[in-house]
C-alpha cells in the first residue's frame, strides 16, 4: 500500500491546465557538448563523492585524504574544492555567483556548487540543483534558446565532474526537465520567461531540500515501539528518520555496522548517541552474527534505478541477502532525486566508484585489492522503500520513473 505525497516533478493543477506543453528533447537534440573549460574532480582515480565525506565526516580526515592521494600516485596538496574557507551561502540565497558576479569574476557553475557542497547537511544532488538555479539568474542570455543552451552546458559540466556520483546526473536530469516544462515560456516575452524559469528553480530546490523531512514522517508508521533497527553506512535521510522517531518519544534501539573502509558506522553511532537513542555498533562481518536481534534492516541510498533495486555502499547486498533469508523486512530511505534511468544487470554493470583500503599491514604488490565503494542490490530483496513520492514498492518505481523523465 502506498501514497502519494507532494511531488516536485509533476504539478498535476498546471499539468491539467496547459495546452501545449514543450518536448524536453527540443532543446536536447540541438544542444553543445559540454563546455570545455569545465574543471573536472583534481582525483579524478578516486570518487568525488568519498572525496567530499572525507571532508564532511571528523573521523575521516587527513589519514583517509593522504592514503587517497597516495594511492593515485600523487602528492598531498590542498584541494580548493574541501579546503576553502569561504563560508557557503544560506539556503534562501544565492551561494556563491552574488559575490563572484559583484567582483567582476566570471561566473562557474563549478565553483557555485562547491561552495553549496561544503556544507554537510545538503546532498550533492541538491547543491548541483542550488548552482544551476544560479545559472538562470546570472546568465546574460537574450533569447531563451540561448539561456537553454547555457543551462545544457551547465547541467553537462556538472555531471562530467563526478561521473561515477548517481545522485548527482539524476538531479541535473531532473532539474532541466522540471524547469523547461512549462507551455508558459513559448507565449510570454523573454524578461517574464527568465523569470517564470527563476521560480521553478527555486522552487524545485526549496522541494528537494524539504524531501527527507517529508520521508522522515512517511516513514513513522513503520517503526515501533521496542524495536531494533539495524542501519549500514551514513545517511543522512536515515539520520532523519530514527532523529524524528525519537523526538516522537518512540523506544528503539540501533544496531550501526562500523561501515569498513572510511567508518561512516562509527560517526553515525556518535550522532545518534547525541540524541540518547541506543546504540550499538558492530563490525561488518557480525552481521549474520546479530541478525536475529533484528525487527527491521534500514538503509540509505546512493541512486534507486528503474528495476527498483538500490545502488549503495558496499556490504548493503550482502545485508539485505542475510535479512531476506531470515524474513527480516529491509527498508529503504531515498529521496526522489536520486530516482536514475539506469538499469544494472550485474555488480559490475554500473560505472565504477572507487576507495582506498587501508588493511593495517603492508600489501605485496602481487596481491590485488578489491576498491570498488559500492554494490547493486536488486529488488527482490527489499520490501518497501520511503521516499518523498511515497511509500512504494520496488515494482512502482519504474512508473514513477517514467512520470519524472516522460
Amino acid at each position: 500500500m502506498w501514497w502519494r505525497s507532494a511531488s516536485f516533478i509533476l504539478d498535476r493543477q498546471q499539468h491539467q491546465n496547459r495546452t501545449v506543453a514543450p518536448s524536453p528533447e527540443s532543446f536536447l537534440l540541438s544542444s553543445p557538448p559540454p563546455m570545455a573549460d569545465s574543471p573536472l574532480n583534481p582525483k579524478s582515480n578516486i570518487s568525488a563523492y568519498y572525496q567530499t565525506r572525507a571532508a564532511h565526516h571528523a573521523v575521516v580526515t587527513s589519514d583517509w585524504l593522504a592514503q587517497a592521494q597516495a594511492a593515485v600516485g600523487r602528492h598531498s596538496d590542498d584541494d580548493g574544492s574541501l579546503g576553502d574557507d569561504k563560508g557557503a551561502a544560506p539556503i534562501g540565497g544565492g551561494g556563491g555567483g552574488g559575490e563572484e558576479e559583484g567582483s567582476g569574476k566570471a561566473f562557474s557553475v563549478i565553483d557555485e556548487f562547491n561552495s553549496w557542497r561544503k556544507q554537510p547537511a545538503l546532498a550533492e544532488a541538491v547543491a548541483a540543483i542550488r548552482a544551476l538555479a544560479a545559472v538562470i539568474r546570472t546568465s546574460e542570455a537574450t533569447t531563451m534558446m540561448e539561456l537553454e543552451i547555457e543551462l545544457k552546458k551547465a547541467s553537462d559540466s556538472l555531471k562530467s565532474w563526478d561521473t561515477t556520483s548517481i545522485s548527482l546526473t539524476a538531479g541535473c536530469d531532473l532539474f532541466m526537465l522540471y524547469v523547461t516544462r512549462t507551455s508558459a515560456l513559448e507565449y510570454e516575452d523573454f524578461n517574464s520567461a527568465k523569470s517564470r524559469l527563476i521560480e521553478r528553480a527555486e522552487k524545485f530546490g526549496e522541494i528537494s531540500c524539504k524531501a527527507r523531512r517529508i520521508i522522515a514522517m512517511l516513514s513513522q508508521d513503520f517503526i515501533f515501539d521496542g524495536c531494533t533497527i539495524l542501519v549500514h553506512g551514513f545517511s543522512r535521510v536515515v539520520l532523519e528518520v530514527l532523529k524524528t522517531a525519537a523526538e516522537n518519544k518512540k523506544h528503539f534501539r540501533v544496531l550501526c555496522t562500523e561501515g569498513r573502509p572510511d567508518r561512516t558506522g562509527l560517526r553515525f553511532s556518535n550522532e545518534l548517541a547525541k540524541l540518547d537513542v541506543p546504540v550499538k555498533l558492530l563490525i561488518d562481518s557480525a552481521v549474520a552474527y546479530t541478525m536475529d536481534e533484528v525487527d527491521v534492516v534500514l538503509f540509505g541510498a546512493d541512486g534507486v534505478v528503474e528495476s527498483g533495486g538500490i545502488i549503495n555502499m558496499m556490504g548493503t547486498f550482502q545485508i539485505a541477502l542475510v535479512a531476506h533469508s531470515m524474513n527480516k523486512p529491509v527498508y529503504v530511505a531515498a529521496e526522489s532525486y536520486k530516482f536514475a534511468r539506469h538499469y544494472p544487470l550485474d555488480q559490475k554493470d554500473m560505472s565504477p566508484a572507487r576507495r582506498p583500503i587501508d588493511f593495517g599491514v603492508p600489501i605485496p604488490s602481487k596481491v590485488e585489492v578489491e576498491t570498488s565503494a559500492r554494490d547493486y542490490t536488486p529488488p527482490q530483496y527489499l520490501t518497501l522503500l520511503f521516499t518523498d513520492l511515497g511509500v512504494l514498492t520496488p515494482s512502482v518505481i519504474s512508473d514513477e520513473l517514467i512520470q519524472l523523465y516522460l
